[in-house]
């Protein structure tokens, strides 16, 4: 039988722990619940329910729940996706609703879960939480799970009362954020597609295509126009240091990604680019929609305005922007109004965001305005992509049929004087 450890509080206060032996957690618990304490942290003792059984000598290999050696890549934890997530948190919200007790509806989640690495996860958080760990600190042990911006809106709601509110806000505003990234990716889909082609058409044209026209060419002894020749040393180049260039240009990729996920590398590409004259607008608005969303969803579930920004500000995703509003929320807590104080972030806000921002803080409408906002701008932000995208078709074809045209045109053009040498 498993034996478990815990620490629990005893009715004048103190802190006691001890040991004891139960078929399951819940038995355990309700075996502390009977000697009269609150629990505060229950644990199952390793290897306690692998005593007196097969293996515990290691006679049976993997007897224990632990899996024999060859077994660990097979084992190996599969990532929580977003649908999963997003199907955690409608559904809690909605057990929570009709008066499932919190506890139960953990149960239920866990029971429910089909995909193992579900399974697994709703059963680690609620296990927490019957050890006394808030919903929370259960959910920010695990940011690979659960995000900031989740956890803030969940102790916002915790605190409020408002759990089940709050839970359906974020499965709301899950399904709208993987809306907008899904019309990104198919926007930016084609030409990446046409990129991939055109490098894949050049590198066949200088491996394989221009050494045949080459070796034509050297058979007359003919003195090559410098087109040509430019196009038979890049021909060379690849064929004899492809490999390398490869290497180098894998090593650079890795090293950008690297200083990226640095502090200051984040901070430089995210200033380069809201500087970059086409895609800075965008993300601009990008960031602007997140924090008008988030905004107006917590002030609609009853949050305190400044609980609020802080939690918000963290959905923008851009460092130099978040440090924006964060000023804009300092000036709030100074108590000076909401469409004031973003007045000042000007590269975020632009003044008739500002100005519907201040009219509708004073009628009382300010989480109602927001939402309203960010539709507005995710419609817009959709129809410029989609403009761009159109504009950007055109050019890549012109672009990759010059840069082939010219390969073709300079291999061509020694062939016209090809009968000269002939005679």
């Amino acid at each position: 039988m498993p034996q478990f450890t815990y620490k629990a509080m005893q009715r004048d206060g103190v802190l006691v722990e001890g040991a004891l032996d139960a078929s399951g957690r819940h038995e355990a618990l309700r075996q502390i619940e009977i000697k009269g304490l609150k629990t505060v942290r229950l644990v199952e003792a390793a290897g306690g329910a692998a005593a007196g059984k097969p293996g515990a000598n290691g006679s049976a290999p993997g007897a224990n729940g632990a899996a024999p050696g060859w077994l660990p890549m097979l084992n190996r934890k599969k990532k929580i996706t977003a649908r999963m997530l997003e199907n955690f948190t409608r559904l809690l919200s909605s057990l929570l609703a009709a008066g499932v007790p919190f506890s139960r509806a953990l149960v239920i989640l866990h029971r429910e879960a089909v995909e193992p690495a579900a399974k697994e996860k709703w059963k680690e958080i609620h296990d927490l939480v019957i050890d006394g760990m808030s919903l929370s600190d259960a959910m920010a042990r695990s940011p690979e799970t659960f995000p900031r911006v989740y956890v803030a809106m969940v102790e916002a709601g915790e605190t409020g009362g408002f759990l089940d509110v709050v839970l359906a806000q974020i499965a709301d505003f899950q399904a709208r954020e993987k809306e907008l990234q899904a019309k990104v990716l198919t926007a930016l889909m084609y030409p990446l597609i046409l990129l991939v082609l055109a490098l894949a058409v050049v590198v066949f044209l200088l491996v394989f295509f221009i050494p045949r026209f080459h070796l034509v060419f050297q058979g007359f002894n003919a003195e090559l126009p410098l087109l040509t020749q430019m196009i038979v040393k890049a021909s060379e180049l690849v064929r004899q240091y492809g490999l390398f260039i490869g290497a180098a240009v894998a090593i650079a990729v890795f090293s950008l990604r690297s200083w990226i996920a640095s502090e200051k590398g984040r901070r430089a590409w995210k200033g380069m680019l809201l500087r970059m004259p086409m895609v800075g607008p965008l993300v601009a608005q990008y960031a602007m929609a997140r924090f008008c969303r988030m905004l107006g969803t917590l002030l609609g579930a009853g949050v305190p305005l400044i609980n609020g920004l802080n939690v918000a500000r963290r959905s923008i995703g851009n460092q130099i922007l978040v440090d924006a509003v964060s000023e804009s929320t300092d000036r709030v807590k100074e108590g000076k109004p909401l469409g004031t104080s973003l007045a000042k972030s000007r590269e975020l806000f632009p003044g008739a965001v500002v100005e519907m921002i201040s009219v509708a803080e004073e009628s009382g409408k300010l989480d109602q305005e927001l939402v309203r906002i960010a539709t507005v701008t995710e419609s817009d932000l959709d129809r410029q992509l989609k403009t761009l995208v159109a504009m950007a078709e055109p050019l890549m074809l012109f672009l990759i049929a010059a840069f082939i045209g010219t390969i073709f045109i300079g291999m061509l053009i020694p062939i016209f004087s090809l009968q000269d040498h002939i005679k």
